[in-house]
């Protein structure tokens, strides 16, 4: 039999974070792809510009892609600069892309992406998360479990 292959810990250059995600969504799964960037874009993406708290991926013709998410133009470029909040297309497997479709339009799912980050061939790559949003007293509840396992920790390592 095969070895199992362990996950690897992350190594990659981080970007963008949408922190605010995982508040307010309840995550199912994560998927990693990559993104059809121009020039200009990688400039600005080095340079650690970019905002996806309000950023989210569609299907469009049975094509995925990154809606709203804010990449500066990059002030160095020449006339051909790009939009900062243009659709930029995402690349994955097609049967990743089955999934993720049919997960959307059956389940009522959204796609978030959680992280913009190169990766350690220095290519840009999108972490998406199959959500599902929360409701006012989810996010209640999440926060009291967040409180009490801090509580209890504290109290742990005071006693002992």
């Amino acid at each position: 039999m095969g070895k199992k292959k362990k996950k690897k810990a992350f190594d990659g250059n981080i970007v963008a974070q949408n922190r605010k995600a995982r508040h307010d969504y309840m995550i199912q799964d994560t998927f990693e792809a990559g993104i059809a960037l121009r020039g200009s874009e990688v400039k600005s993406l080095r340079k650690g510009q970019a905002s996806i708290t309000d950023a989210y991926a569609s299907e469009m013709q049975g094509e995925l892609f990154l809606l709203n998410a804010h990449i500066p133009e990059y002030a160095a470029a020449s006339y051909q600069t790009h939009e900062p909040k243009r659709q930029r297309k995402l690349l994955m497997h097609k049967r990743e892309l089955a999934k993720l479709f049919m997960a959307i339009n059956r389940q009522g799912m959204t796609l978030v992406p959680l992280m913009i980050y190169f990766n350690g061939r220095g290519i840009a790559k999108v972490e998406l998360a199959l959500a599902k949003g929360k409701h006012k007293a989810d996010k209640r509840q999440a926060t009291k479990d967040q409180d009490w396992k801090r509580d209890k920790a504290r109290l742990m390592r005071n006693r002992g």
